[in-house]
């Protein structure tokens, strides 16, 4: 049956239902919320210095309540495991905490020299692949179907790759000049985050210890109306954080161990260095396997030209393995969220904050997404309740 247009319903009990839904009994209500609504605004912007204090705490902070809390949700499941056999939750910490600084000191003493080791071969390598690299792409544009527009450019290969040198080391030279220039601001963001580093252990230990009441805490002071949808938004929160986390470290972890056994079967050298970049960056969807197979490829056109099928052999299966296998096994449906919508955070998160933002950007937005989710569902019940016509209100699930 054909719904009738809402200009039909009667606009006068339209106007009131409105009013009501806001919390109004009349139309001046909604006129003096608004004007109280810019007046806020426009004295927290002649006030805002007031505020300085807040910022720096917040920024000071940040970081380490980060780290602490993925550290929290990687862990969590592990201190509940050890409760289970019936190890009492201190004794459980103190495990765990062992069990990761023995983990750190063999990752030191026995991956970290090798991982070393071929950093500094890749730095001493690198001037000689950049310029076969370079001399090898001017060869192809030569002899390709834009040769004729290419030497109209009047590009000198050779000159580009002699003055590279000299280029690099005028870049290092400048770089050092304006780190001694800013030395005083350099040494205190690096003392910032030596403090960061070293709060995360006991920032760690009280969330493990009492972590998991806080959420009550959080709850119990809010009024009791609203207790029962404050604790389903958190559930919810807590569910949504920490599956990406837990399956994002697990994710990462396979695609290193599979590029670098894949690159290690293929003869590429820097197998594990290529293995440990495609790790870290796999927690970046989408852009993050862009960036990790750059320096492979560098790497194997200037080996060979067959490398370079070999890669393409083995990224392809890694990938085929972590889409069909491993992310939907680990991951599964845990953030729904729309590949392009995805890539859009990542655009605006990276903008606004760099780095942090595009490895933080998922995550925050699952967060918000959760949160306005259940806004908006108090949203739709609240309507309700002032629309009497029921063909024109929400239809929410149960």
């Amino acid at each position: 049956m054909k719904q009738e247009p809402l200009s039909k319903v009667n606009e006068e009990n339209s106007k009131v239902n409105i009013i009501r839904f806001l919390g109004g009994k009349s139309t001046l209500f909604v006129l003096v919320s608004i004007l109280l609504i810019g007046l806020i605004i426009v004295v927290f912007k002649e006030v805002s210095f007031i505020f300085y204090p807040i910022k720096v705490f917040s920024s000071t902070v940040v970081l380490p309540i980060i780290l602490a809390s993925i550290g929290y949700y990687l862990l969590r499941p592990i201190l509940r495991l050890l409760e289970k056999i019936r190890i009492p939750r201190p004794w459980g910490i103190l495990i765990i905490f062992l069990g990761v600084a023995g983990l750190i000191t063999l990752l030191v003493f026995l991956v970290l020299p090798f991982l070393k080791s071929q950093v500094n071969n890749l730095i001493d390598d690198f001037p000689t692949y950049f310029k076969k690299l370079t001399l090898d792409i001017d060869t192809f544009l030569r002899t390709s179907i834009f040769s004729s527009y290419y030497e109209s450019l009047d590009i000198n290969a050779m000159a580009i790759v002699e003055s590279a040198p000299d280029n690099v080391g005028k870049f290092l030279t400048d770089t050092v000049g304006g780190i001694a220039v800013g030395l005083t601001s350099f040494v205190s963001a690096l003392t910032g985050f030596i403090l960061a580093i070293v709060t995360v252990p006991f920032i760690l230990f009280y969330l493990l210890k009492d972590g998991e009441k806080l959420p009550k805490v959080f709850i119990k002071m809010l009024p009791p109306s609203m207790r029962d949808d404050a604790e389903v938004i958190v559930k919810d929160a807590d569910h949504q954080i920490s599956s990406y986390i837990q399956g994002q470290i697990l994710v990462a972890i396979c695609i290193g161990i599979m590029v670098s056994i894949g690159f290690r079967i293929i003869g590429m050298e820097y197998a594990l260095l290529l293995g440990v970049i495609a790790m870290f960056t796999s927690v970046v969807p989408y852009l993050g396997p862009l960036i990790a197979i750059t320096p492979a490829v560098i790497i194997a056109i200037v080996t060979s030209p067959f490398m370079l099928i070999k890669l393409a052999v083995v990224w392809t299966i890694v990938q085929l393995i972590d889409g069909k296998f491993i992310s939907p096994q680990i991951m599964g449906k845990s953030l729904s969220i729309h590949p392009i919508t995805i890539i859009f955070v990542l655009l605006t998160a990276g903008s606004l904050f760099g780095v942090a933002g595009v490895i933080l950007g998922i995550p925050g937005y699952a967060l918000l997404k959760v949160v306005v989710t259940h806004l908006f569902k108090l949203y739709k019940v609240r309507y309700n309740k002032h629309i009497p016509e029921k063909k024109y209100r929400y239809e929410i699930p149960e």
